[in-house]
C-alpha cells in the first residue's frame, strides 16, 4: 500500500463496534463521526453524557445517531470501554480524553481487561509525501528500552499488522548509527541477531540491520556507502532500538515531513487506538480505519 487512503477503503463497510474512552473531545468526535459516515465503525461513546451532547452541537453532529454511556470518572470511564471489548460488544476500544496510562490499566487489567499472551507494542504507519509506499514504526509509544527478547515481539506484532494491511513480506530495517556490528552499541547486536533469526525463519519477511536510518530509506545512501540490502531503500517497517528514538523519528514525519499517520496499540485480544492528543482529527480517523482493517 502507498496511501492511508487504501487502509480507509479497505475498512469501508466494515462497521465494527469500537468503544471510545473519553469522548469528551471535538477532534475524537469529529472523527467518530467521519468513522460512523463512512461505514467504518459504529462508535459507543463512554464519558460524561452532558459534555458529550454540548460538543456535539456545537460542531454539528446529530448525538441521538449514538450510543452513549455514561460515566463521570476516568478510571470508570476506561473499565467500561475496554469491558465493552472483553465481552464481545465491540471490536476494538479507541482512546479519548483520559490518560494513556488509566486506559493501559484497564486494558491490562486481569479482570475486565483484554491482555493477550504477548507483548503490547505501538506501530505507527506513516504516508510520507517523499517516500514512495506506507511506512510503519515500531516501537516510539510503549515499551522504553526493549530486551533482545522483546523486540522479537515488538517485530513479530508489526509483521503481523503489515499482513493485515496486504504487504505480503515486509522488509524491515532494524535501526542503529551505524551499518557494522560494534559491541560497545547494543542495539547493533540485537540488530544482527534479529537479522539471524529471521535467516533461520524464525522471524518472517525480510530483516536487515543494523541499518542507519538514511540506508533504510535511500538506495542512493545504500549504493554510495557501498551496501547491498534487499531492505534498504525500500523499508516497510523501521524497528527502533529505543522509544526515544521512535518517539523523534515519528514526530520529524509529522512535522517536517508532513507526513499523515495512524497509529494503535497491538498484542492485547484487541487493537487500541493510540494517538497523541495534538492529532487531528484527520489522523484520529486514520487510526479507527487503520484498527478496523488490522481487527483480527
Amino acid at each position: 500500500m502507498k496511501k492511508l487512503s487504501e487502509i480507509v477503503k479497505k475498512a469501508k463497510g466494515f462497521n465494527k463496534i469500537f468503544t471510545v474512552a473519553g469522548a469528551e473531545d471535538c477532534e475524537v468526535l469529529l472523527a467518530c463521526e467521519s468513522a460512523r459516515k463512512e461505514g467504518i465503525g459504529n462508535p459507543i461513546l463512554v464519558g460524561i453524557k452532558e459534555k458529550i451532547e454540548t460538543i456535539a452541537k456545537d460542531i454539528g453532529i446529530d448525538i441521538k445517531q449514538y450510543e452513549i454511556i455514561d460515566e463521570k470518572e476516568e478510571s470508570e470511564k476506561c473499565k467500561r470501554a475496554v469491558l465493552e471489548v472483553r465481552e464481545g460488544r465491540a471490536s476494538f476500544v479507541m482512546k479519548g480524553l483520559v490518560p494513556t496510562a488509566t486506559l493501559l490499566k484497564a486494558v491490562l487489567d486481569g479482570e475486565y481487561g483484554i491482555r493477550g499472551e504477548g507483548l503490547l507494542s505501538h506501530v505507527m504507519v506513516y504516508e510520507i509525501p517523499n517516500y514512495h509506499k506506507l511506512l510503519l514504526l515500531t516501537d516510539g509509544g510503549m515499551n522504553i528500552s526493549p530486551t533482545l527478547e522483546e523486540k522479537v515481539q515488538i517485530l513479530k506484532n508489526a509483521i503481523k499488522v503489515a499482513k493485515a494491511i496486504e504487504i505480503e513480506n515486509p522488509k524491515v530495517a532494524c535501526l542503529s548509527a551505524v551499518e557494522v556490528v560494534n559491541p560497545k552499541m547494543p542495539s547493533t547486536v540485537e540488530a544482527a541477531k534479529l537479522k539471524e533469526m529471521n535467516q533461520r525463519g524464525e522471524i518472517e519477511g525480510i530483516v536487515d540491520g543494523p541499518l542507519a536510518f538514511d540506508l533504510a530509506i535511500s538506495k542512493e545512501a545504500a549504493i554510495h556507502k557501498g551496501v547491498k540490502s534487499e531492505v534498504a531503500g525500500d523499508a516497510d517497517i523501521l524497528l527502533v532500538p529505543f522509544i526515544e528514538v521512535g518517539n523523534a523519528l515519528g514526530k520529524s514525519f509529522t512535522y517536517f515531513a508532513k507526513a499523515r499517520s495512524a497509529g494503535i496499540v497491538v498484542g492485547a485480544k484487541a487493537p487500541i487506538v493510540l494517538v497523541s492528543r495534538a492529532d487531528s482529527h484527520e489522523d484520529k480517523f486514520n487510526s479507527i480505519a487503520f484498527a478496523c482493517a488490522v481487527s483480527f
